[in-house]
């Protein structure tokens, strides 16, 4: 049995019963033997905190520690500080387990256990989404809200994806997207509901992501694209490359896969002329066609490139691509890993930050799937899962580079 899903489930039951006027949190001190040893929610006591009537409950108990503590908001205090930093101060946790970061968290706080600590692990996207939609009020009110950026509050790849099945006459709901992310899981939805042929319905899937993606980022506006606020990213790239190669971009063989509108290719590879891209959305490679003539294209998603040939590029580039929407990570390293050839270097990146347009300003994190809100600490835990997924598709020396709106990931073949 899955104990750490039980015991979300439970915290989030208990947050439910704090006051609708505030901040709905709750927390739950589980012993070795998965027992519950204790828990609070924010308002419990009249004036105090979460954190403080769980302290006054462990002191008439007289437990000073506990295996897992699980808590549905990393909350912050008045005087800016981690309300759970200082209970792992105070009391000895073997595991912890986090919801949301405070919607009042707008940048990376030093004193943050979840990102200093290590091995803190996080509620799935379900639950996250139900820990929102108790505290929906608050977080639409934050900066953490994407209707700050008016292109990614208006263009959401699930909605597409739902509005295009619907027109091939599979009418599945925005819900029914967000429960089955993955390519394979959405076709095998339509296989059983319809009784289509898998291949048929992977088919359907995959014109469909194709029409999101292209509708998305074929016409891309870059005004609200965070690194507007990163005028040196193309050189944080540079010097990311440079880690892995002593050969100019020029004289490389490169394939860049996941062009979108093509500003980062036509910045970064204008001059190389051996350069490939591959993309499944035709109006960003038509772009790229019009921008670097002697470009080849190929109409193709990331984890299937059979068209390519076994190891014939020296360095493999995709940026912001692993976190899209529906990505199959595994796939995509492994393909990338058959095309390069020994030796070879891939470079890539994951978005990590939304513009706040009206203030220019840019708000860490990924969109939590499904949700128009932020998640400041997904960014990073994504990056690590990749950094994993390149390391089991046969990469080496994995190396992360974080920036003020994305992190880099380089490694090289073996």
């Amino acid at each position: 049995m899955d104990f750490s899903t039980h015991w979300m489930k439970h915290v989030i039951g208990i947050a439910q019963r704090a006051p609708q006027s505030g901040r709905r949190v709750g927390v739950a001190l589980v012993s070795e033997h998965n027992e519950l040893i204790c828990s609070a929610f924010e308002g419990e006591v009249r004036g105090a905190s979460w954190y403080r009537t769980l302290r006054g409950k462990m002191q008439e108990l007289g437990t000073s520690g506990a295996h897992s503590v699980y808590l549905t908001i990393n909350t912050l205090s008045a005087d800016r500080s981690f309300e759970l930093a200082e209970l792992l101060e105070e009391v000895r946790v073997d595991r912890v387990y986090i919801g949301l970061p405070d919607p009042a968290l707008t940048s990376y706080l030093s004193g943050d256990p979840v990102t200093e600590r290590g091995h803190v692990l996080r509620f799935p996207d379900e639950l996250q989404r139900q820990i929102l939609d108790q505290n929906r009020d608050l977080y639409a009110a934050s900066e953490q809200s994407i209707d700050c950026n008016p292109h990614y509050s208006t263009h959401r790849i699930s909605e597409a994806v739902a509005t295009k099945l619907r027109s091939m006459g599979f009418a599945l709901t925005k819900d029914d997207v967000n429960a089955h992310r993955g390519r394979m899981a959405l076709a095998s939805l339509i296989g059983q509901r319809y009784g289509t042929e898998y291949k048929e319905a992977d088919r359907a899937v995959g014109e469909a992501l194709a029409a999101a993606f292209d509708a998305k980022y074929g016409t891309y506006d870059y005004a609200y694209d965070a690194r507007t606020a990163n005028a040196w990213w193309a050189d944080d790239f540079m010097a990311l490359y440079r880690r892995s190669s002593t050969r100019p971009l020029s004289a490389v063989s490169i394939l860049n896969v996941g062009v979108g509108a093509g500003h980062e290719a036509a910045a970064l590879f204008s001059d190389c002329p051996r350069i490939t891209f591959a993309d499944i959305a035709e109006s960003g490679l038509a772009n790229i066609s019009e921008r670097i003539p002697l470009a080849r294209t190929v109409v193709s998603s990331a984890e299937n490139l059979s068209a390519l040939p076994d190891e014939i590029f020296d360095l493999y580039v995709s940026l912001r691509t692993y976190n899209s929407s529906f990505f199959d990570t595994s796939a995509a390293a492994l393909e990338a890993h058959r095309l390069l050839k020994p030796g070879a270097a891939i470079i890539l990146s994951v978005a990590n930050g939304f513009l706040y347009a009206q203030r220019g300003c840019v708000v860490p994190g990924l969109i939590i799937p499904g949700t128009e809100f932020v998640d400041l600490y997904r960014g990073m835990e994504t990056a690590n899962l990749i950094g994993a997924e390149l390391e089991c598709a046969g990469f080496k020396d994995v190396r992360m580079l974080p920036t003020s709106t994305e992190i880099y990931l380089s490694a090289v073949t073996v």
